[in-house]
């Protein structure tokens, strides 16, 4: 599978899209119905393997409507990673997705179809994350909030336990999971998210929240932290409230004074939090222009296989960002964000609140700087919105005072390489007027 045409006909020919239905009825109950199925995401990956992320919709019988469950489908040899372990291990979080009812309407949650290549995993199935099974129970989600309003960790909207219902909001087997718990009863507690993690690493990102909410806080900045409300060890899950608002990406359609004040805010805040003490931060690895180039590339390695031209203009691109860098002045690196874009700046009654810490890293600050920058030019030059200049002129504003003139130097440099990278995983569909689109893939349009 090495051409946009092959990705096109395992995925979208009619032989392709009756196989797939076939496949996934086959994994139900009986008396289960399969509706559509909404193609998501997709990760090509040459001489490796296809990911295809979709939302399928089923339901029980006539009386039932219909559910939203998503599945990825895999074409190509599964490895170790896809799996996650011995098959021993797959059938006993199988057996436990069934006796705790998160399996239903599925009698299975994996498959393997040798004849197409093709391997099919049905959340809440991850032989990685074994706790997805488990905190998509709403049994284990009632007991992991009592247990942390216990130990006064929950807000105090929490305080009166309510059942929840679980909904994936996103299923990445083998990489990363959210779940949205809606309490039964509003009156009992608000929406809650829960992000999975492996290890430590849940720690760690709940650290790193509340330390830097503490920072802005202390600094008197009117930008906010998204403050996490507990972090659950037995399932290496962090629970944060919901963030009321919309995306700043969302007001980018339309230029106003309130937007040129959301930018210049979010660039003072931005220098705020690369002022924030590496003793405070606590231990953080240390990332540098050369590690950053080396993840664009590996996320536009699709790109020669699919388009050979543009393949060689970004190689050639890269490979002039990286003489450029070494020409620069170059300062220590300090804390940063490493995903700074608009679609992690919520606006809402409170003001402005920040959210998504994880990939938070010791890098150099220009990094941050680049990227919403970047963030900005995509969304104007992919909806023709008008305004670029004056946006990210009054985002520099908030930010420059206090800053180096060479650190703005080098974001222009991140922000051409950054750009790349929005370039090649980034395709819009559709622009709404009454808020932000939806990142899909080229191909997530379209409906199997």
């Amino acid at each position: 599978m090495q051409s946009g045409e092959d990705i096109q006909r395992m995925l979208l020919s009619p032989a392709a899209r009756r196989m797939l239905r076939d496949q996934v009825r086959a994994l139900l109950a009986p008396r289960a119905v399969l509706g559509r199925c909404h193609l998501r995401d997709v990760i090509f990956r040459p001489g490796c393997k296809l990911t295809a992320y979709l939302d399928v919709l089923v339901r029980v019988g006539t009386t039932q409507r219909y559910r939203v469950r998503p599945i990825a489908v895999i074409w190509g040899s599964a490895t170790d990673a896809d799996r996650g372990g011995e098959g021993g291990d797959i059938t006993k979080l199988q057996a436990e997705a069934v006796r705790r009812g998160v399996a239903a309407p599925f009698l299975q949650l994996m498959a393997d179809f040798p004849e197409w290549s093709m391997h099919v995993w049905v959340s809440p199935l991850d032989a990685r994350f074994t706790q997805l099974v488990r905190v998509s129970d709403p049994r284990r989600v009632r007991e992991m909030l009592a247990d942390a309003c216990a130990s006064g960790h929950a807000g105090s909207d929490q305080r009166r336990i309510s059942d929840y219902t679980v909904t994936a909001i996103r299923y990445r087997p083998g990489k990363r999971h959210v779940l949205r718990y809606d309490p039964v009863d509003p009156a009992k507690g608000g929406t809650l998210f829960a992000k999975l993690y492996i290890g430590e690493n849940g720690a760690r990102a709940f650290r790193m929240a509340n330390r830097t909410a503490d920072w802005l806080a202390e600094c008197g900045e009117s930008v906010n932290c998204l403050r996490p409300l507990a972090y659950v060890g037995e399932d290496a899950v962090v629970l944060y409230p919901r963030v009321c608002g919309t995306p700043l990406s969302g007001d980018l359609p339309c230029p106003c004074d309130r937007l040129a004040r959301c930018l210049e805010r979010v660039g003072a805040a931005l220098h705020t939090l690369h002022r924030l003490p590496e003793a405070v931060a606590g231990p953080l690895e240390v990332r540098n222009f050369v590690t950053e180039i080396q993840a664009i590339a590996w996320a536009s390695s699709h790109i020669p296989a699919l388009l050979p031209e543009v393949g060689s203009a970004i190689e050639a691109l890269l490979d002039r960002a990286r003489e450029l860098h070494a020409r620069l002045p170059q300062e220590q690196p300090t804390f940063t964000h490493r995903d700074f874009k608009s679609e992690h700046v919520w606006v809402g009654p409170g003001g402005l609140t920040l959210i998504d810490f994880d990939r938070s890293r010791l890098a150099d600050p220009a990094l941050d700087v680049g990227t919403l920058l970047a963030d900005l030019r995509w969304w104007c030059a992919t909806y023709d919105l008008p305004g670029l200049a004056q946006a990210q002129k009054r985002f520099l504003a908030g930010y420059v005072p206090g800053a180096p003139k060479e650190r703005l130097l080098r974001a222009r440099l991140y922000q051409a390489i950054k750009l790349v990278k929005m370039t090649v995983i980034r395709v819009c569909t559709r622009f709404s007027t009454t808020g932000p689109p939806e990142p899909r893939t080229w191909l997530a349009a379209l409906k199997l």
